[in-house]
């Protein structure tokens, strides 16, 4: 099977891109440029009608959208690596931390500091504007630190969120790590040691460099 993966560097797809390596599967990469309007393009809403990335297309021609679904379709489709713990308690613990990351500090955090826009109110008149964009991104970035403290608290003392193995878990949480990092935003400690023992695998060093990042 060749997968066919459409991402944008340093987006959360680099967390699917992370897996796909992890597992040494064959895929080919589509480079979606968001600002250039790619992901509104007919071709692609046709694969993803969303218009979001990651998407993962089979070779049967259907599409896995979303990080989560594509994350889990991996570790399941794939159990050699064990991105998915066995124990059935570890495994819902894992995707429960994995749903935080993605819809939490992603979702809400995130958005708000990377497209602010989405967030000002309608109507508003353009001298108001450079305040309101100014007030979503604090408030983007208070709902960041936040929910860092949150994981924070429930991350063992070392090794990776779940224990000794690395979960798709880890992927998840290590992108927005790395966004952490490339916005000034102050990880707490046990974050902190968990970006850099994810950042110093390999296959992560591997995939930032063909990301573009050093």
């Amino acid at each position: 099977m060749t997968l066919k993966f459409y991402m944008t560097p340093g987006s959360c797809s680099t967390g699917i891109h992370i897996l796909l390596e992890e597992l040494d599967l064959p895929f080919e990469v589509t480079i979606v440029n968001m600002p250039a309007g790619d992901h509104r393009r007919p071709e692609y809403l046709a694969l993803n009608p969303k218009g979001t990335i990651p998407t993962l297309a089979l070779d049967d021609g259907r599409a896995l959208t979303e990080f989560q679904a594509i994350a889990y379709w991996l570790a399941r489709t794939y159990p050699r690596k064990r991105l998915l713990p066995d124990d059935v308690l570890l495994a819902t613990q894992t995707l429960e931390l994995m749903d935080y990351v993605v819809g939490t500090v992603h979702g809400q955090g995130y958005t708000r500091v990377f497209t602010t826009d989405r967030y000002l109110p309608a109507g508003l008149a353009d001298a108001d504007k450079t305040a309101w964009l100014a007030s979503i991104q604090a408030r983007g970035r208070e709902m960041v630190t936040e929910a860092f403290a949150v994981i924070e608290a429930r991350l063992p003392e070392s090794g990776y969120a779940m224990g000794a193995d690395f979960s798709i878990a880890d992927a998840a949480l290590f992108y927005v790590e790395f966004w952490a990092d490339k916005t000034g935003i102050t990880l707490p400690p046990r974050c902190a040691a968990h970006y850099q023992l994810v950042r110093a695998r390999p296959v992560v060093q591997r995939v930032l460099r063909e990301e573009g990042y050093r």
